[in-house]
């Protein structure tokens, strides 16, 4: 610790006013917030492996020039054990995830939304990172290659299989393993591998904006490695909709780094690789977990083992003796099968997982009006109390929709949300889990997306969209600011939202 003080003194020129010890993930490195007495702070890391830490040195500083989303290299000890880097703040994506994982993996549209970001982030690090990358510096292998694979899948088998005492023929397996292994390795691949993808690696700035640390053990390999990873990461127990949704959003943003393959193709080869990978946690899982005796990773094994009895399902790997095996171990009475978490409230709603909405309907016909032509596009979204009466239309242009969403389920009328809006994150959270609020919205952004394409095409200037319900306070509040939001995300135009009997008001500025 001394020597990170100096460290930090032969930086700053003044010793730290403030230490404190930052808790570590699954390796020996430290990490401590050192900060200055005025309030400037940098994270000081102290390494027990010099190799670790000089490939995180040097990966660093090359995706610091590449102008990614990475912590930058500050100051470097002379024997490269301590160094210290930016520090990218306390809340990581694992954390801003903590809701989602808390109600079993339903998840918000704001946490959803810092899944999409992150993961549309990731080919930016994969491809342009690998871009001039010498792969020579990189730690403990320079690429993924046949032996990595069969050192991970031994890993597997005699740390987590073994320790099942469930019967297998040891050289029928070996022999599907030098398959696998052959099959994962079989395309050319020039991408930066970061083989620990996860949330906890995934620093979040002030506006929800991924920047990525840990990447230490990356080399040169396949990029659906990384997606497997994160993805299929057993405590997150991502819905199978949100998965198949953040693959699409990866898919179409990889298009913008290079050349990819079929969709047919790119799936078949992450299911490929998402096997490879659950199989290599579990061997990790079982020596943490069986052997080190840590809880967190004993927690760990049924929701992975869930996840491999799923990848079985699709009865698509050409692995004849090694998904029999496999499919034996998911079937051992220690790992019965895991449902997911549905919770029944007293009123009798069960939660539901919820829709992304991304259909958008051709245009009709063209028509012309008085209103043609004058743009720009201005929506106004209103949310408003029946009781109070329908807000009006100022703009001359008629109104437009107004959609009554006293259908949904209301979360007024419970105690714990009666003093609460539609902008809290304890009614969002109730709304999504219902379900009831996001079948109605999906109607609602289907005309919306209509309208406003329709409108920004002919040059309309006004455009209105009113929310009512009850009170004025919950399903209409938040239905106007998601729809508001939407608009706003999709076309980049200028959206007002008012909540009318709140007394909020909130504008969008249109983008340029």
């Amino acid at each position: 610790m001394e020597r990170l003080i100096d460290l930090y003194k032969s930086w700053a020129g003044a010793e730290p006013s403030g230490i404190e010890r930052i808790a570590g993930a699954g390796s020996n490195r430290e990490y401590y917030r050192l900060s200055s007495a005025d309030g400037l702070s940098v994270i000081g890391v102290i390494g027990t492996s010099r190799d670790e830490n000089h490939a995180f040195i040097s990966l660093c500083r090359h995706f610091t020039g590449r102008q990614l989303p990475v912590p930058s290299v500050l100051a470097v000890s002379s024997d490269e054990l301590r160094y210290l880097q930016t520090d990218l703040g306390s809340v990581s994506l694992f954390d801003a995830l903590a809701g989602g994982r808390a109600a079993g993996g339903r998840y918000t549209l704001h946490e959803r939304e810092l899944l999409v970001r992150t993961i549309r982030e990731l080919p930016n690090i994969q491809i342009r990172g690998a871009r001039g990358l010498d792969f020579s510096q990189c730690y403990p292998q320079p690429e993924f290659d046949m032996d990595s694979v069969l050192f991970d899948l031994n890993y597997f088998k005699y740390c987590f299989l073994k320790a099942t005492e469930l019967d297998f023929h040891e050289l029928k397996l070996e022999a599907d393993f030098r398959l696998f292994a052959k099959d994962l390795t079989s395309e050319p691949a020039d991408s930066f591998l970061y083989r620990d993808f996860q949330a906890r690696n995934v620093m979040l700035d002030v506006s929800g904006n991924p920047y990525f640390i840990d990447f230490q053990g990356g080399r040169r390999g396949p990029y659906y490695y990384d997606l497997a990873s994160f993805l299929w990461q057993a405590s997150a127990r991502y819905p199978h909709k949100l998965r198949r949704e953040l693959v699409k959003e990866y898919y179409e943003a990889l298009k913008n780094y290079t050349e990819v393959p079929s969709v047919r193709h790119f799936v078949k080869r992450l299911s490929m690789f998402v096997l490879f990978r659950t199989l290599q946690v579990l061997g990790a899982y079982g020596f943490r977990g069986y052997f080190e005796q840590k809880r967190h990773f004993i927690e760990s094994i049924p929701p992975a083992i869930q996840n491999l009895r799923e990848l079985l399902e699709l009865d698509c790997f050409p692995y004849s003796y090694m998904t029999d095996m496999l499919r034996r171990l998911t079937e051992l009475p220690q790992f019965a099968r895991i449902e997911q978490p549905v919770q029944t409230r007293s009123d009798g709603y069960r939660t539901a997982t919820v829709n992304v909405y991304d259909a958008h309907p051709h245009d009709g016909p063209a028509t012309f009006s008085k209103y043609d032509g004058k743009g720009p596009l201005v929506v106004r979204v209103f949310s408003f109390s029946y009781h109070k009466g329908i807000p009006e239309d100022e703009s001359g242009n008629g109104g437009g929709y107004v959609f009554d969403c006293r259908s949904t389920h209301n979360p007024g009328r419970y105690e714990p949300y009666k003093k609460l809006t539609g902008l809290d994150e304890p009614v969002i959270r109730f709304l999504e889990d219902d379900g009831e609020i996001l079948t109605f919205l999906e109607s609602v952004y289907r005309l919306a997306d209509a309208h406003v394409r329709r409108y920004m095409q002919r040059g309309f200037t006004n455009l209105m969209f009113s929310f009512g319900c009850t009170g004025g306070q919950h399903r209409s509040v938040y239905s106007a600011q998601h729809l508001a939001e939407y608009i706003h995300r999709e076309y980049g135009i200028e959206v007002h939202v008012c909540h009318r009997e709140q007394g909020i008001t909130q504008v969008f500025d249109r983008r340029r």
